[in-house]
């Protein structure tokens, strides 16, 4: 859209409205794409220590079983 003649173009408070909520729901949308990441990250840590967790207790389940054919078996 051109300018009239001799016009100098401005913002008008409905632009400027606009405007800064465009600005605050990109720095909320940031936010909460940060806020995913370290979601993720402590999802991350947690599945490692629940793994770690079941392959402890697999073990000393196989542990006694072991321990127990050593006394079984003469």
């Amino acid at each position: 859209m051109a300018d009239g003649p001799g016009y100098a173009p401005f913002d008008c408070a409905p632009g400027l409205k606009l405007a800064a909520h465009e600005r605050v729901v990109a720095i909320q949308h940031e936010h909460l794409c940060r806020r995913l990441d370290q979601l993720e990250a402590v999802l991350a840590r947690l599945e490692k220590r629940l793994w770690l967790a079941v392959y402890g207790v697999v073990a000393v389940v196989l542990a006694q079983a072991f321990q127990s054919l050593l006394v079984v078996t003469p």
